[in-house]
């Protein structure tokens, strides 16, 4: 995410810093070049109008400019400028006094509707929350199909009827049945378009008249840049939106959606799809996705995804190997699997803090996840023993080891150095002599 604006941005603030005092024209020189890196990222123009305004007031302060360290502060001036364009009026979905929490999701044809519907839902359950999915997206036959899908994938029950039913009565016995059901949340899919038209309006008004929900949200293609944001301004107008999803983050390498969508319709984002896994979903913090932009990581969202992945009991256990020095390969393979359930390796990584930076200078294969799954055939093609003491591998065995897992002898060595500068370092973090950062995720 934002890739090209954060090197741009970063570069700009890195210049200041290096500068001992600024005068006016530094200031100046550097907000002409935050300007032009806002709107090649497809920023909303008058969004980055009132930014640079506002920054430029802010940091021609005489306080700022006579400060021990200017460049610091217009970097912390800019940080909070995107928090602040970031921000809406609350961002957490408000639930019912009384459940189900009806939320009905809108959109637009391939903004990742339905499927959000059911990240929703397994987002809510990670918390011990209980969800119905319903099934009102008439337009589309494939999505009522797509819903049932997911939901038995899931495990999340779906309520729908057939084609020849209507939005409106669909919508109302789903929420009756939900309210049978007893469960937290209720989530519909709504008929979608490929572009606006009345009829879908009129439909989306006539749900939410039969059905009163408590939440209603759009759910946009962050990929589409400013036309997610003038979608949204008409959804808007007509749907009283109380919350955004915004969809495909992780293709989205500029993020002028996501830095204008909210100054422009005064609709906050709840939440920002991440990937096409149905685990995909954050609840969105502008606090820390103003980090992120910046390249200063986001460790509280690490820190919790690595919470969810990894086992406490088996996060004892690994300690204990640690400190014992009895880390192998076997544990190697564990913590890999844990990883990939926490995300993809780039994602991860653009979380700690300064990485975004470092990451130009690393080969690409650094994040190549098909280099992962080699690792992974490799350990699977050793014996336990091999696994456990993989000093004992030697040409035969990393003959065989490779011909079983489709890699090369010479893959097999790699991964075997690789390991033990991993096992070195393991040592290190746990005995408390390694960096900071990384001592304070795994202590």
């Amino acid at each position: 995410m934002f890739e090209t604006l954060t090197e741009k941005l970063n570069g700009v603030l890195q210049r200041l810093a290096g500068k001992g005092r600024l005068r006016e024209r530094d200031v100046d020189g550097a907000l002409r070049e935050v300007r032009l890196a806002l709107l090649e990222a497809d920023v909303n123009f008058r969004v980055v109008r009132d930014f640079v305004a506002h920054l430029r007031e802010q940091a021609i302060g005489r306080d700022v400019l006579e400060s021990i360290s200017p460049g610091q502060q217009v970097a912390k001036l800019v940080y909070d400028e995107l928090v602040n364009i970031l921000s809406g009026d609350e961002h957490k979905l408000s639930a019912a006094p009384q459940p189900p929490t009806v939320v009905v999701l809108a959109g637009l044809q391939g903004s990742g509707k339905t499927t959000t519907a059911a990240k929703l839902a397994l987002h809510f359950r990670k918390t011990g929350q209980s969800s119905l999915l319903v099934a009102a997206d008439l337009r589309r036959p494939a999505a009522i199909d797509q819903l049932v899908a997911l939901g038995r994938q899931l495990g999340i029950s779906v309520y729908h009827e057939g084609i020849s039913s209507t939005a409106v009565k669909v919508a109302k016995a789903g929420v009756e049945e939900a309210r049978r059901m007893g469960v937290n949340w209720a989530f519909l899919d709504t008929g979608g378009r490929l572009h606006i038209d009345e009829e879908m309006m009129e439909e989306l008004e006539q749900v939410r008249a039969a059905i009163s929900p408590h939440e209603t949200l759009l759910v946009l293609d962050a990929m589409t840049g400013q036309d997610a944001v003038r979608a949204a301004q008409e959804f808007h107008e007509r749907a009283h939106l109380t919350g955004l999803v915004l969809t495909k983050m992780d293709g989205d390498a500029r993020g002028g959606a996501a830095l204008s969508v909210t100054q422009v319709t005064g609709v906050p984002i709840k939440f920002i799809g991440t990937g096409e896994k149905v685990d995909a979903l954050e609840p969105f913090y502008p606090d820390r996705l103003a980090s992120r932009i910046l390249g200063m990581g986001d460790v509280l969202t690490l820190v919790e995804r690595a919470q969810e992945a990894v086992d406490e009991r088996k996060a004892k256990e690994m300690e204990r190997k640690l400190r014992r020095a009895s880390f192998d390969l076997e544990d190697f393979l564990e913590q890999i699997q844990a990883l990939k359930q926490m995300g993809s390796f780039g994602q991860l990584m653009e979380m700690v803090p300064g990485f975004s930076s470092m990451s130009r200078h690393l080969p690409q294969e650094a994040f190549d996840e098909g280099q992962v799954k080699r690792v992974e055939a490799i350990i699977r093609s050793m014996t336990p023993e091999e696994r456990q003491r993989p000093e004992i591998i030697h040409a035969s065995r990393r003959q065989r080891i490779a011909a079983g897992s489709g890699t090369q002898p010479q893959d097999v060595s790699r991964l075997i150095n690789q390991f033990r500068q991993a096992q070195r370092m393991m040592k290190r973090l746990a005995s408390g002599r390694g960096p900071g950062i990384l001592r304070g995720l795994f202590g």
